[in-house]
């Protein structure tokens, strides 16, 4: 089963020490909950973890090897959701999910489908409240099957429907064997 670990790393933003010597495993089947107040350096944590940020020092590894080695192959297995949506505000919610589908595969009317949102395939994303962004940003766990996913604060903004449907794509996830690291408050 495959490992994801991160150790004695140190994260360094505007040249402001963010956290030092943070480490842990995670398993497939296995959920790392990072909990702190705003401004902790959940967020920064999550970034390096993904590759889109250098840790000043320490290794982030998957099974073993050092994600540096191999930027592309760890791109190929995660999928991240940060705190800001991603979501453009000219594109229907069909249109934004096909851009992401065009970038790494999978079937953007299903993965619509599994956060209840295929009433609004054609409505632009400026026009969906705050919870129905937050669902597009998130369908895109649904898109394709990725080892990893790194979330950031995934629920704000969705209603206790779309927290349960939320709560099942991830036992879902889990179940297939892959690795969530989740930052909330």
């Amino acid at each position: 089963m495959a490992e994801f670990s991160f150790d004695n790393l140190t994260l360094e933003r505007a040249e402001r020490l963010v956290a030092e010597g943070l480490s842990a495993r995670v398993r497939g089947g296995e959920t790392l909950l990072l909990t702190g107040a705003n401004g902790s350096g959940k967020s920064s944590l999550l970034r390096a973890l993904a590759g889109l940020m250098l840790p000043t020092a320490g290794v982030i590894a998957w099974d073993g090897a050092d994600i540096s080695r191999n930027a592309d192959a760890h791109r190929a297995r995660l999928a991240f959701v940060g705190h800001q949506d991603a979501v453009k505000p000219g594109l229907t919610a069909i249109e934004n999910l096909r851009v992401w589908a065009a970038l790494g595969g999978g079937d953007a009317p299903a993965a619509l489908d599994a956060f209840k949102l295929a009433s609004l395939a054609d409505r632009p994303a400026r026009f969906l409240s705050a919870g129905q962004r937050r669902r597009l940003a998130l369908s895109r766990l649904a898109l394709r099957p990725r080892a990893l996913w790194l979330l950031d604060e995934p629920v704000t903004a969705l209603d206790a429907d779309s927290r349960a449907g939320f709560q099942a794509l991830l036992q879902h996830h889990l179940a297939q064997g892959g690795i969530a690291i989740i930052a909330t408050h």
